[in-house]
């Protein structure tokens, strides 16, 4: 009887406490809503050819390297099409998002940057 009751209890311990996890969702599961809408550019967009490759790392590399960055920034998604850049996700103020598109515009072949980082500060 013991052990029916304890695998009970255990059992309730563990939907009350599923249940508290998706109350609490990621800090950015809302903004992930975005990614629904047909129109918004995700990482299914990237670019194949070599060039739109090579701008991506590229940005990828130049902002990972930089320490003063935070770990939302350094995980902003970083889609290139066509020489196009797209920058997207959370920052943690204005100067992550004006290093960020800096390092983007730097990169070599970029023809344009569509900057839709979002500052924390600006919300």
């Amino acid at each position: 009887m013991r052990t029916i009751t304890k695998i009970i209890i255990l059992a309730a311990a563990l939907v009350a406490a599923d249940r508290a996890v998706s109350a609490d969702d990621a800090d950015n599961s809302k903004r992930n809503v975005v990614d629904r809408n047909e129109a918004s550019v995700t990482p299914g967009d990237q670019g194949n050819s070599e060039a739109d490759i090579a701008i991506t790392k590229q940005i990828r590399r130049g902002v990972v390297d930089r320490d003063d960055l935070s770990v939302n920034a350094q995980n902003v998604k970083i889609v290139t099409n066509g020489g196009v850049v797209t920058l997207r996700g959370p920052v943690a103020d204005a100067r992550e998002k004006a290093v960020i598109v800096m390092i983007a515009n730097q990169a070599t072949g970029v023809k344009r940057v569509d900057d839709q980082l979002e500052a924390e500060g600006a919300r």
